[in-house]
């Protein structure tokens, strides 16, 4: 999550190799997905508008891979976590929720897509 895409883009292919496959979302902003060996590695996406995010400097948010996102959601709920943004499909990437933990820590959760 960052304000200058560019910026961040050129200081990670210098510092980790990393070439950028670009994907438009369903709101029309650009996702870039890094990619080493052809494999993806990580995703750069620009915060600047979006909302709730005026006083958050440019951050990684962390994706834990499980089996069943939907079962993950459940579980955070029974947990006494909070569900932020409520499963969604993300083409060619997987199934994402964007939750809490008990303690307030957010976190993505993926249920990877399978290739095809």
């Amino acid at each position: 999550m960052t304000r200058d895409i560019d910026a961040a883009k050129a200081f990670y292919t210098e510092t980790c190799g990393w070439s950028y496959d670009a994907m438009t979302m369903d709101d029309g902003s650009a996702y870039f997905v890094a990619m080493v060996g052809g494999k993806p590695v990580a995703g750069l996406m620009d915060m600047s508008g979006t909302p709730g995010m005026t006083d958050i400097p440019p951050h990684w948010f962390t994706y834990f891979a499980v089996d069943d996102v939907d079962h993950a959601v459940e579980q955070t709920r029974a947990c006494g976590g909070e569900v932020i943004r409520p499963p969604f499909d993300v083409e060619g990437i997987g199934r994402i929720a964007i939750l809490k933990d008990s303690a307030g820590a957010a976190m993505g959760m993926i249920t990877e897509a399978s290739p095809g």
